[in-house]
């Protein structure tokens, strides 16, 4: 009883968010809507690893590239009821997803994910994010740092990702999984590549 004789009654918990209820520049981490933050140089290095990576990759295996992936820019992603990430870039193998993701919010975990860091993200994608791809069995995650001009790859561990790469501008690496190919950093952040 409240000191004034009536009696407290507590707030009833908000309703949960619903996946219609989520923007398209929007997700949802632990529950919460985090409005995704995007920048010139967010955009710039989003779209020049996919540029990178759709020749060689998003193919049937096999050939004179190593194919046997599918590849999605910002798609809504369901890691569970409290978790709707929609990462910056996001690949399926094709040998566990045979057809390309698809629908408004996509089921299927994909096998490798990489997030792109702006000012306001940095959190989210190298904390929370991270836990909740590593939970799901996310293979690899890869972190693209415009500001800094690096790269950091990850490899899944039952103990937590493993960090087996970092480069930066000016560095040609053969990341994992498109160990593949060789990638110049730089050209992650606008470089011209010289070996093309």
């Amino acid at each position: 009883m409240a000191p004034n004789g009536y009696k407290l009654i507590p707030e009833a918990p908000p309703d949960p968010i619903t996946d219609d209820q989520i923007a398209d520049d929007c997700e949802l981490v632990d529950g919460v809507l985090v409005e995704k933050e995007t920048s010139g140089e967010h955009g710039l290095a989003q779209s020049l690893l996919v540029a990178k990576l759709v020749n060689p990759f998003s193919r049937r295996p096999g050939g004179r590239h190593p194919g046997g992936w599918w590849f999605a820019t910002e798609v809504l992603i369901d890691f569970g009821p409290r978790q709707r990430l929609r990462p910056d870039i996001a690949g399926w193998r094709r040998e566990k997803s045979p057809a390309p993701p698809s629908g408004a919010l996509v089921h299927a975990i994909p096998d490798w994910i990489c997030e792109v860091l702006s000012a306001s993200n940095v959190n989210n994608d190298t904390v929370k994010k991270r836990r909740i791809y590593h939970q799901h069995n996310v293979s690899h995650y890869w972190i693209v740092d415009p500001l800094a001009g690096r790269l950091e790859v990850y490899r899944w561990h039952a103990d937590g990702y493993l960090q087996v790469l970092t480069a930066e501008r000016g560095e040609r690496v053969r990341a994992e999984p498109f160990a593949a190919i060789e990638l110049s950093v730089g050209v992650l952040f606008g470089d011209d590549d010289d070996s093309d």
